[in-house]
């Protein structure tokens, strides 16, 4: 859909502002609020059938907000996007990534879609994600791949891919996000973005959801800088009535924090696959060790420990978890159709997980959570040493797009098993233990935050050769995102990043 601009800011003016700065000019009146909605929008057009990364244009919706903007918010006027997942944005559809759901309207708004109105931010459209935000990368059957703004053969990662590569390819300098596995940090360190998860009750998954993935999901932003970031959190930090999580209110608000030294402290760093099996990429490495030089320079302690926790046993954990959630979704999703939801409802691999639950018994799942305070008391012990621990966000730098997805041999397979109603029966076989570490192999790293509900970052502060980004993940006590976005201030400022990603021709 072609849609004329009537904006005098061109993209350029428009590229050279994150969220905070986009604020001020409307506030000083450089800019009005519906220019800025028009320039992005312009952006979105030019780009986006590129990318897919906004697979729900809602711009009419966006400009009638524009004319009922609050007068004194501390976001007006700047354009932003929603994730398709989760998040209730009242009137419009919410799929998430699911064709069972594509008729699927939300009739209230969600805690955090209230505070982002509340905070002046124009929503003008949906982005791309994965079914239910099942996988570190976006290609869903539903809505295509959604593509990587630094090279459009490869993944921007997932589950908040669409977002990612929107704020990466100067759409909107922020977008939502949400993380249960690393869904922030993954497209964060794959568009070069700075992508923080808070605390486990830092934000709301309110009124609707209590928890997510039995706490281990958090929502926040992707954004280019990380004032951006330390703003948004200020302005959609908080509870909502029947929360299920407390937790203590920071100390000052984030945007102070950015300012502070983050004073000398002690950071543990990993090169170490946690598979034994697997090997680190070299340029994983190398972008590790130096940061660790980084932050020497810039007199900060840094040792190389082992992995402090056991990775096999995490991602029994996580998996097992996984497979009990994508039961109850698959369930869920059948009482909004009126009848039990059928294979093709949802995508062969939701529907072989959500199968395959059905072979653990309660007693399996509860004895699982109950190891997940083996892994909290690892990480609080960590922490009475070292006040963060360094890692890559990922094994490898950004993937082609398609790398991950099941061979046709795979696929073939799980629909001959589920034909013969016994893919619950595949309960510790190979070709789930394999496609198991396909996924997990890839992303080792990012999981022990969502199952401890720590805060933990991706800044991106490294390259390869071929231009690629690559993130760096810094890994903080709960509750201590205060530190996190001291020291990524400091980061930030030692070693600035591009703001935006060039799109392949």
């Amino acid at each position: 859909m072609n849609v004329p601009s009537t904006s005098s800011l061109t993209f350029q003016e428009y590229a050279q502002y994150d969220a905070v700065g986009l604020a001020e000019l409307v506030k000083k009146g450089d800019v009005s609020a519906a220019e800025l909605l028009e320039t992005a929008i312009a952006r979105a057009e030019a780009v986006n059938p590129q990318l897919n990364a906004i697979v729900q244009p809602l711009y009419e919706e966006g400009r009638k907000m524009v004319s009922q903007l609050p007068v004194s918010a501390p976001f007006r006027g700047v354009p932003f996007l929603v994730k398709d997942l989760e998040l209730e944005w009242a009137g419009t559809p919410l799929r998430a990534g699911c064709r069972g759901y594509q008729n699927y309207v939300s009739t209230a708004d969600s805690g955090l879609v209230q505070r982002m109105k509340a905070a002046g931010l124009v929503l003008f459209g949906k982005t791309n994600t994965p079914e239910f935000g099942l996988t570190p990368y976006t290609e869903s059957k539903l809505y295509g791949p959604a593509r990587n703004p630094w090279k459009l053969t490869h993944s921007p990662g997932g589950s908040s891919g669409g977002s990612a590569a929107a704020v990466a390819a100067g759409i909107v300098p922020a977008a939502t996000a949400s993380d249960g596995g690393g869904s922030i940090r993954i497209p964060a360190a794959n568009c070069g973005l700075f992508g923080l998860k808070p605390s486990r009750g830092r934000t709301s998954l309110g009124p609707r959801f209590g928890e997510l993935w039995q706490g281990a999901v958090s929502s926040h932003v992707v954004t280019r800088t990380v004032r951006d970031s330390a703003a948004l959190l200020d302005a959609l930090a908080g509870a909502t009535p029947g929360d299920p999580y407390g937790i203590a209110a920071p100390e000052r608000p984030f945007t102070e924090e950015i300012n502070q030294e983050p004073g000398r402290l002690r950071i543990a760093f990993t090169t170490g696959h946690p598979f034994l099996s697997q090997k680190l990429d070299p340029e994983c490495v190398k972008a590790v060790q130096e940061t660790a030089r980084l932050l020497e320079s810039l007199g900060h302690d840094v040792e190389e420990i082992p992995l402090p926790y056991d990775a096999p046993a995490l991602s029994e954990l996580f998996f097992t978890m996984v497979l009990a959630e994508t039961g109850a979704t698959v369930r869920e999703l059948g009482i909004y159709l009126g009848r039990p939801a059928r294979r093709l409802d949802v995508e062969l691999n939701t529907w072989a997980l959500a199968r395959l639950s059905e072979a653990y018994s309660a007693v399996d799942f509860a004895f699982q959570l109950r190891r997940w305070n083996e892994l909290a008391r690892r990480m609080g012990t960590l922490h009475e040493t070292y006040d963060l621990l360094l890692t890559p966000v990922l094994s490898r730098p950004p993937i082609q797009i398609g790398e991950l997805q099941n061979s046709s041999t795979e696929d073939r397979l799980l629909k001959i098993v589920d034909s013969l109603g016994v893919l619950r029966h595949l309960k510790g076989s190979k070709i789930v233990t394999e496609l198991a570490e396909k996924t997990f192999s890839y992303i080792p790293y990012t999981p022990i935050a969502n199952m401890t509900g720590q805060p933990s970052m991706s800044v991106p502060l490294h390259r390869t050769p071929e231009g690629l980004p690559v993130g760096l993940m810094f890994t903080a006590s709960i509750g201590n995102e205060a530190l996190l976005f001291r020291l990524a201030s400091q980061l930030e400022q030692a070693r600035p990043w591009p703001k935006l990603a060039p799109l392949a021709e």
